[in-house]
């Protein structure tokens, strides 16, 4: 299943922009406290470096990740996720926009 809304959440309302705008993304926190940002990869190969284990949902698009120390690359689409490790990194290929929540902890 797809999460398509998120209600009562603190949002930085400045946006994170990563690899001269190829990623952008606003974080968020829950009620809880619960950290989680939401945001869009657009078409190119980059490398992220997590500090935390992520888990990145896709809400739209597709891509396809290879997480590090592994040679094969995954597909990942509209209802899907996967898991990064923490002080880990993964790589991204993406030929559509990928829309996202990464989900932290």
């Amino acid at each position: 299943m797809t999460t398509d809304t998120i209600l009562n959440v603190a949002l930085t309302t400045k946006a994170n922009v990563y690899f001269d705008g190829k990623c952008v993304s606003h974080g968020f926190t829950l009620a809880d406290g619960t950290k989680k940002s939401v945001g869009v990869v657009l078409p190119a190969t980059l490398t992220f470096n997590t500090g935390a284990p992520e888990i990145m949902e896709c809400v739209g698009g597709a891509c396809e990740y290879k997480l590090a120390g592994t040679d094969a690359w995954v597909a990942s689409s509209v209802g899907e996720s996967f898991k990064v490790p923490g002080n880990s990194s993964f790589e991204i290929r993406v030929t559509e926009a990928y829309h996202y929540i990464c989900h932290f902890g």
